[in-house]
Order: C-alpha cells, then sequence, then structure tokens
C-alpha cells in the first residue's frame, strides 16, 4: 500500500512539474507578483526554521573507542594545483593531499558579511591559480589573492531577495565559475572579471552541490528533481522527477559523477539513483534507508558521496554505506553517523562522526580498524559542537568545529598531535591546495595556513 501511495504521488508530481518549469510566463525572470510571493514565502519559512526545534531524530550515536596496535599503510601524499570545485572534484574523491604544514598564517582576512542566523552549512572556499573564491550568506562571491586583497566581487541580487539567507554552490570549468543557490538561480561568471555570462530564474531552491562534466551542469533541487543543464545559456536538457520527502533538507544534497560519466546522487527522500549523463536514463533506483514510511526519511540528512573504483560510500544520520556502483547492492552498512564526507585512502576509510570520532574502516568489509574521540582534547564545555569538514593533509586528518577549532589528528595513529582556537564558528570544510591549507569561518574570514 506504502509502494502504491507513493507512486500516486510521484505521478502527479510529474504532471505539475511539466507545467511549472523554466516558465517565463509566471514572472520568474522578471520579479513579478508570483516571484514575489514565492520569495515572501521562502523568508516566511527560513524565519521559522530559526524558531524550530528538532524533535524527532533517528541518529545512532557513535560512542565507542577502539585501539589497535598496527600501523596502517597510507598512499603517497599527491600535489594539488587547484580545488576547482565541491569536495575537490566530480568524485568527491579528495584521498591524501600533499600539505606543506601550517606553521605559517599567511592570510588572515575579513572578506564579506555576516548578515543572517540561519546560515549552518556554507560552500568551501575554491582555489584557482592563485586566488581564492568565497561567498557570504548576502549571496556575494569574491575574488581574492593570496594576501587578501579583493580582485573583483559579484551580487545578483535584487531588491526583493535582500532578507533572504543565501547559501551558494560554486564550480570552476573552463575559466568560468557555475553558480546554484538555495533561492533558485542558476548562473555564469567569468572567473577573470567576475562578469556575468548568463543567469537563469529555476523558481524552485537548488539543493545540491553543482556540478559541470562535458558542458552539462548537474544540480538537485527542493523537490529531489535532478536538472541537466547547458553550460552555454542554462537551458534545461533533461530532467529526472523522484518523489520529494515532506520536510526539505536543509544541508546539500549528494551528487557525485564517476569518471565514466554515471551520475549517482542522494536525495532527501534516501533515495540513491545511478543514471546516464548524457541523456538521464536511470540505470538502477533503491531507497537506501530500506524503508518508504515518512518518518524514516522525513530528518534524512547525508554526506557527500564519494565514487572511487566501483564503490559508492556515503553516510547518513543513521549509519555509513558501501554500496557497488555497477548494479547497486549494497556491500556493508555500519551505525556511524555522520554528515562528513568520507576520506578514502588505499585500503582505508577515514570518517569524523557528528559526535567528534575519529574512524578507520576497512574499505572492503566495512571492519573498524580504530576509532578515537578527538573532541576530547577540549575542555569539557567546548566539547559540546560537532565536527563541520575534515581534509586530509600529508598522512594528517585536519578537522574544523563549530566552535571554530582546528583539530590535527595522525591518520596513522588517530592520534590527536594539535589544535587551536581558529575563532567564531566555522561551516565550511577545509580545502588543500598548492601545499596550502584554508579555512573559512562563518564570519566570513578566510585563513590561510602553510
Amino acid at each position: 500500500m506504502i509502494r502504491k501511495t507513493k507512486l500516486i504521488i510521484f505521478f502527479l508530481i510529474f504532471i505539475l512539474s511539466t507545467n511549472c518549469s523554466f516558465d517565463n510566463k509566471t514572472g520568474i525572470w522578471s520579479g513579478g507578483k508570483e516571484e514575489k510571493e514565492r520569495i515572501a514565502e521562502l523568508e516566511k519559512n527560513q524565519k521559522s526554521r530559526i524558531r524550530t526545534v528538532k524533535v524527532y531524530s533517528s541518529e545512532n550515536i557513535y560512542k565507542e573507542e577502539i585501539s589497535y596496535n598496527k600501523s596502517i599503510n597510507l598512499s603517497k601524499p599527491k600535489e594539488n594545483s587547484s580545488w576547482k570545485s565541491s569536495n575537490l572534484n566530480l568524485q568527491n574523491f579528495t584521498g591524501n593531499i600533499y600539505l606543506s604544514g601550517i606553521s605559517n598564517n599567511f592570510l588572515k582576512k575579513k572578506i564579506g558579511k555576516n548578515k543572517f542566523a540561519l546560515s549552518k552549512i556554507t560552500s568551501s572556499p575554491l582555489v584557482y591559480n592563485d586566488n581564492i573564491i568565497i561567498t557570504d550568506d548576502t549571496g556575494s562571491i569574491f575574488s581574492v589573492n593570496q594576501r587578501g586583497k579583493i580582485n573583483w566581487k559579484k551580487n545578483i541580487y535584487k531588491k526583493i531577495y535582500k532578507k533572504i539567507y543565501k547559501n551558494l554552490s560554486l564550480s570552476i570549468n573552463e575559466r568560468v565559475i557555475y553558480v546554484s543557490d538555495n533561492v533558485g538561480f542558476i548562473y555564469a561568471i567569468n572567473l577573470t572579471n567576475g562578469e556575468i555570462l548568463w543567469i537563469k530564474n529555476h523558481g524552485t531552491p537548488l539543493k545540491s552541490n553543482i556540478k559541470v562534466f562535458k558542458n552539462k551542469i548537474f544540480v538537485i533541487n527542493q523537490d529531489n528533481r535532478i536538472l541537466c543543464l547547458d553550460t552555454k545559456d542554462g537551458s534545461l536538457i533533461w530532467d529526472i522527477r523522484s518523489v520529494p520527502s515532506f520536510i526539505k533538507s536543509q544541508n546539500f544534497l549528494a551528487l557525485g559523477i564517476s569518471k565514466e560519466g554515471d551520475l549517482v546522487t542522494l536525495n532527501s527522500a534516501g533515495d540513491l539513483i545511478k543514471a546516464k549523463t548524457t541523456n538521464g536514463r536511470i540505470y538502477w533506483y533503491l531507497n537506501a534507508t530500506g524503508s518508504m514510511l515518512a518518518h524514516d526519511t522525513d530528518f534524512f540528512e547525508s554526506s557527500q558521496i564519494v565514487i572511487n573504483r566501483n564503490d559508492i560510500i556515503f553516510s547518513t544520520t543513521s549509519s555509513t554505506f558501501s554500496f557497488n556502483l555497477s548494479n547497486g547492492t549494497v556491500q556493508w552498512i555500519k551505525d556511524i553517523n555522520s554528515q562528513n564526507t568520507p576520506i578514502i585512502d588505499g585500503n582505508n576509510i577515514f570518517l569524523i562522526s557528528n559526535n567528534g570520532y575519529l574512524i578507520n574502516l576497512d574499505r572492503n568489509t566495512g571492519e573498524i580498524i580504530r576509532s578515537i574521540n578527538i573532541l576530547k582534547v577540549l575542555k569539557k564545555k567546548k566539547r559540546i559542537t560537532r565536527i563541520t569538514g575534515f581534509v586530509m593533509g600529508s598522512g594528517k586528518i585536519y578537522a574544523t568545529t563549530l566552535n571554530g577549532y582546528l583539530i590535527v589528528c595522525s591518520a596513522g595513529s588517530g592520534n590527536v598531535e594539535y589544535f587551536k582556537k581558529i575563532g567564531n564558528a566555522i561551516t565550511a570544510a577545509p580545502v588543500i591546495s598548492n601545499g596550502s591549507l584554508y579555512i573559512l569561518t562563518k564570519k566570513s574570514k578566510i585563513f590561510g595556513f602553510n
């Protein structure tokens, strides 16, 4: 009965969505009446979220420390000359990146504004040709050099969008920055001078990181609709409609593209989908939560999907999964909750749970090799926080916390080697480029270390 109901809902959404997407007649392009009403509703929803207390959660809270005396084999750190997309690349695969160190704080500059209380997750900075691209919660995009000097600034939003918190996702491809946001805009900017190349208003908030592959843009909107757009003008090439969950996810929805051109997404209903990037043909479609019940998926949030070899690895608020890329079969499941994107290095998977446990899993079996609570180095009151992102640099784990700490651990032993209060809250994962570590705080202050 539940499955039949879901199919009916899917059919209704299909009929409705074919009549409202990318429509120039409703005024979504010009700020007309319907667009003003949509923005007023979006503003109302954002304000209500600030006052909302989460009354239900299916999280499995991981609290076990496991010691391991043997050494862990890590790969040789790889040079990374740029960070052009969320989670580095299309596969969200970072691995062990070369980092010269963090003793020298060469950059510390306040760039943008911090206007809204709502911002919980923000995009990490992008780094290209020694320039850093960052955003703030008003929707401004900045290009700054290694000294923090602003090359250019761009903000496309008119007065009717002024009171809306903006959460932007960026990707650089062939000297163009492609942008999607939680208002509904998709646009392209010249990387060199910040000139706007084109703008499209989709009319529905966009809720995934934006990915660009072979002249196509890929993004997911808040109704779990997968969009494939042309990089030339943002026009729609194809789309995939799936059933939305009743409560919209506040995190970025998961999206990755394999080296062979397979699109893999995980939406807010917990549906894992593999499709062909050329035409949107679905290879397989399954529910990763193992349940069709609404109360299991209403609060569904996940990490980004990591695609490597023939594995799909990701974590949710309840479990960590390994799926087979070819056929979608489950390879293993572990009761470890995290919204931080896993890091794969050889036969090792590194996770940091929401409550601060650095966990090393065996890639093939999911067996827990080692588990250490890295928040224990903080004073007891400071431990009430969460890890907002981490990256591996030359065999060390660099993790940031919501209350503003940088914690450095040995990936081999798991032991904490260093921690430092950076400043205010950190809501974006750190990145590594050209041997340097970059951290963006909630108050739009950019730090650079080497």
